[in-house]
């Protein structure tokens, strides 16, 4: 498996909106953001690091405007810590690795495992399916296929 870190030349070339939310933890606006209602088959990485956080069977319709997760594809890729706020307290998401404020999880339908990834776009990279092999995320293409079968 390849080896993750922040990657300084990735962080150089993030848009004004993905430096704010993965380096300072500015959450986006909602709905206005780029995966909210992707439905393609996919994996979701760290837009800094390429590590893979999320996948697109994983992806449901939170009714937030943010693209939600039932889970992490890679759990040790994902780092959780107490983000408390003036006057609550959640749980903020941050990738192991590349360290990019990813979002906050919070409590979910219990159909669909208890728990809401609520992750910001901006903080995220999407390779579709059809593309994993190319982008060096080969060994992830055997999900998409149990998936489909």
């Amino acid at each position: 498996m390849p080896t993750y870190r922040k990657n300084p030349e990735a962080v150089s070339k993030l848009t004004p909106e993905q430096y704010l939310v993965t380096q300072i933890g500015v959450t986006e606006r909602p709905v206005a953001n780029e995966y909210w209602d992707n439905k393609e088959p996919g994996l979701y990485v760290d837009v800094v690091s390429g590590e893979p956080l999320f996948a697109s069977f994983d992806k449901f319709d939170s009714g937030t405007g943010w693209p939600s997760f039932t889970r992490p594809l890679e759990a040790a890729n994902i780092v959780e810590n107490i983000d408390s706020p003036p006057g609550m307290t959640r749980t903020g998401v941050r990738s192991k690795h590349g360290d990019s404020h990813l979002g906050h999880v919070f409590p979910g339908p219990r159909d669909k495992g208890g728990l809401s990834y609520c992750m910001n776009s901006a903080s995220l990279r999407f390779i579709h399916r059809d593309q994993l092999e190319s982008e060096g995320y080969g060994e992830y293409a055997k999900l998409f296929a149990k998936q489909e079968a």
